[in-house]
């Protein structure tokens, strides 16, 4: 009973709680970046910025990704049910954002050098069957244009990439610095009382948190992008041999 009842008075005791007020404040993050060193500045600024310039991406890419999706499925929608590819080709324009049409583009101008215009009509009977000099040369065609299809797809993700390698080593910077910064305070003022130790670790681990911060999304992100161009590129592949297929039975 006497012990619980200097606990009581312990824990009604204004100076302790007074002290235990200053402790929860003095621990606000905000009052903790603001009151903090330059170099943890820095180090918080490059993070805010590797942050903001992922999520630019992430949005941007993804929007571009959709929209190429739906694009595509509806110029393969076309591409099948036309009989002519000079149908396909008027449509091209208004589905600039499928990688597809790139192709397309791509296979059609080598139909058309080859065959010197022929490449709309469809072998007539009795007529002269109009006949490609190289099955090889719209390979190729087809494969450059892939290739640029995917630049395309593919272009800043390297730097969620980047911005997934490199934040938590700025964050890890920034804490080592904030725990140099704060054992040479406490060397400076003699004492390792909590009120004195707990404020500069505090501003050191915030530089970890915001290299998290900025590095978990991007890891995220980067992965499901990626995923999505691999997609892609999986499709603009069937597409090439359906379009050889067509031209090898229609013109060799």
């Amino acid at each position: 009973m006497r012990l619980s009842g200097f606990l009581f008075l312990a824990l009604q005791d204004p100076a302790v709680g007074s002290s235990a007020e200053t402790a929860s404040s003095s621990i606000d993050i905000l009052s903790l970046i603001l009151e903090g060193s330059v170099i943890g500045k820095i180090v918080l600024l490059i993070l805010l910025l590797f942050s903001a310039v992922s999520w630019g991406i992430i949005f941007y890419k993804n929007a571009q990704l959709k929209k190429a999706a739906r694009q595509s499925a509806t110029f393969l929608d076309v591409f099948r049910k036309s009989s002519r590819f000079s149908e396909v080709q008027a449509v091209c324009t208004t589905l600039a954002a499928s990688p597809l049409v790139g192709l397309f583009q791509a296979g059609y101008a080598e139909l058309n050098a080859q065959l010197r215009g022929g490449a709309d009509s469809r072998p007539e009977t009795g007529g002269t069957r109009p006949t490609l000099k190289s099955l090889d040369a719209v390979d190729r065609a087809l494969l450059r244009a892939s290739t640029v299809e995917v630049s395309k797809l593919e272009h800043r993700v390297s730097f969620l990439a980047t911005t997934a390698s490199i934040t938590p080593y700025i964050g890890l910077f920034g804490t080592v610095w904030g725990i140099i910064m704060a054992f040479q305070g406490i060397g400076s003022q003699g004492s390792t009382s909590l009120a004195v130790v707990a404020p500069p670790i505090a501003e050191a681990l915030v530089a970890t948190g915001a290299g998290l911060f900025a590095a978990i999304p991007a890891v995220y992100f980067y992965n499901d992008i990626t995923g999505q161009v691999k997609k892609a590129a999986n499709e603009m592949d069937d597409f090439s041999m359906e379009f050889l297929t067509i031209a090898e039975r229609n013109f060799t």
